[in-house]
């Protein structure tokens, strides 16, 4: 009869690949896959939750920005390229996001007021009839996803957060 050894766990192997890589710090690439694992999940579980509602992230997320402003920028409509920057994904992206909005009828572009070769987007009362409807869902979930931790706790996440990326230029420059 053979008796197999017992496994060894990740930390362990990461440890042995430490003495072949000295660069290679075991203790920040289990919090490395941690935060990506957990990265992976949200998105999984944000795609799930706005998939019931007819939406992607990224329609979402244009929809609370224009919700934003109409609510606390005097009602504001923002051109594509604000849109873009505020979502933190390319103007080519945004086009392609806004199109099937306005497919949907939750947006409507109008002719910007100064400069004609230009748009700015607005909601329509679908838009934010729908929103409306699904904000307390939303918020109810995102409360329930944050509900272990105390608010101090939080903050130190956050912060955390930020402290890691900065770092983000790492992975980003040759």
């Amino acid at each position: 009869m053979t008796v197999n050894p017992p496994p060894i766990t990740r930390y362990e192997r990461l440890q042995r690949l430490a003495k072949r890589f000295p660069e290679l710090d075991p203790g920040a690439i289990e919090t490395c896959i941690s935060l990506l694992r957990l990265s992976n999940d949200l998105s999984a579980a944000y795609d799930t939750s706005l998939a019931r509602w007819g939406l992607s992230t990224g329609r979402f997320t244009v929809l609370v920005r224009l919700y934003s402003a109409c609510e606390t920028e005097e009602g504001r409509s923002l051109t594509p390229a604000e849109l873009a920057e505020s979502s933190c994904v390319s103007r080519a992206t945004m086009t392609g996001l806004l199109d099937t909005l306005e497919k949907d009828g939750l947006i409507s572009r109008e002719d910007h007021p100064e400069d004609r070769r230009m748009y700015t987007v607005s909601l329509t009362r679908k838009a934010r009839a729908l929103l409306e409807e699904m904000f307390p869902e939303h918020y109810r979930r995102v409360a329930s996803l944050m509900s272990g931790l105390s608010e101090e706790e939080r903050d130190t996440l956050r912060t955390l957060l930020a402290k890691v990326s900065t770092h983000l230029p790492a992975f980003r420059e040759p």
